[in-house]
């Protein structure tokens, strides 16, 4: 039994990391799609990210949640505006690394944590332990810093971020699965993404199933339609890697993404990184090292709770003694 827990374990993790590998690998493929606009890629990627994941549920026969969420219609709502936020949030992106901002893109997925942590703050009413409130502070103070770097506020980032925060709690409310949820958003999506698409070609604008000698031909085409499985590829990885790793291990591995992207920013498109622009991710990475220290020393503190062992006593406690 313990030699299967711990295949099932490494199963796990090297899911996660393919899941957030291809993720932070995106800003390697995205200027393969050009010329093609971001709208124009963001319509294909919703169109063949359907079909690819239509298939997937028809091979392993995963209909039965559709019945029980069209009953639902607050459910079903709220998956509808899930889906309008992540197509902003994946345009954002698509643009962000076409136009040359891969290194602001990977800063909107560093922050996120911090976003996430507000909206439970505003939104729900949670309690911040102080370790939390440092690290707010220090990714607020980052931001400020990073306005005056870029000379303006980096709103890509904060568009990514709070876009992608937004569609986490949307998500919680839905309470569906990674492959029922994209399914379900890029069918409401599916419309509107074939209609820019039909759009696009009677206007002679579309590159979908076209060629320009010289320009692009068929493998332009092919690599749109493979938008739609490396979309949901990641998904399916993530999926797995969920019902077998532990949420801290999954927690420390979605920093791999931005990691990734920014690197690929800096080594690869060899994008401008002044000093300001360092002192702004240096703050940035001290604010999820301080959130990293307290949901480790949370998790630690949580299993000797559970295994019966006495926690030591706060220090003002023993001062009051």
């Amino acid at each position: 039994m313990a030699t299967s827990t711990g295949r099932e374990a490494r199963v796990g993790l090297w899911n996660g990391f393919a899941a957030y590998g291809i993720w932070g690998l995106f800003p390697l493929f995205w200027p393969l799609l050009e010329p093609a606009g971001a709208v124009d890629i963001l319509a294909n990627r919703m169109t063949w990210s359907l079909v690819a994941v239509a298939v997937m549920m028809l091979v392993q026969r995963r209909w039965a949640w559709i019945r029980p969420l069209l009953a639902q219609p607050r459910r079903l709502a709220l998956s509808v505006l899930a889906a309008a936020v992540i197509s902003l949030n994946w345009g954002v992106y698509i643009w962000g690394v076409n136009s040359g901002h891969v290194v602001e893109t990977s800063l909107g997925y560093f922050i996120n944590p911090l976003v996430t942590i507000a909206f439970g703050v505003l939104l729900l009413r949670e309690r911040l332990r102080r370790a939390q409130w440092v690290a707010v502070g220090i990714g607020a103070a980052a931001v400020a810093v990073l306005t005056l770097a870029y000379g303006r506020p980096p709103w890509i980032a904060l568009v990514l971020a709070f876009s992608f925060g937004s569609y986490g709690l949307l998500k919680k409310k839905v309470a569906l699965g990674g492959l029922e949820s994209l399914a379900l958003e890029t069918a409401a999506m599916f419309p509107f993404a074939v209609g820019y698409l039909v759009w696009l070609a009677a206007h002679g604008r579309g590159t979908l199933l076209r060629t320009v000698p010289g320009e692009y031909g068929w493998g332009h085409s092919a690599l749109l339609v493979l938008s739609g499985l490396i979309t949901a590829v990641p998904l399916m990885c993530f999926g797995a890697a969920a019902l077998r790793v532990p949420l801290t291990t999954l927690g420390l591995l979605q920093y791999l993404a931005p990691v990734f992207q920014f690197s690929i920013g800096v080594l690869v498109f060899h994008e401008s990184m002044p000093p300001a622009r360092w002192a702004g991710f240096t703050l940035v990475w001290a604010a999820l090292a301080v959130l990293t220290w307290d949901a480790l020393r949370r998790v630690r503190a949580d299993r000797l709770a559970t295994a019966g062992v006495p926690l030591p006593a706060p220090r003002y406690d023993r001062a009051a003694r």
